[in-house]
């Protein structure tokens, strides 16, 4: 079952700003939020921990 987040529950999870969170999803960085209504959006909580462990493997590589 998939999970959708909201946006304070991705800023919490990342430890990101909303500002950083939708500037890395212009570069395609960061996956885009899902439409729930006319003025909501979430994402799905299996891509914010996807992201969560690409960042932290790429700081061990390094």
């Amino acid at each position: 079952m998939q999970t959708i987040i909201r946006l304070p529950q991705v800023k919490q999870r990342t430890g990101l700003s909303r500002s950083t969170i939708y500037s890395l999803i212009k570069v395609g960085q960061f996956k885009a939020p899902i439409s729930l209504g006319a003025r909501a959006v979430g994402w799905l909580e299996s891509d914010v921990w996807g992201f969560i462990e690409a960042r932290v493997k790429a700081s061990r590589k390094a």
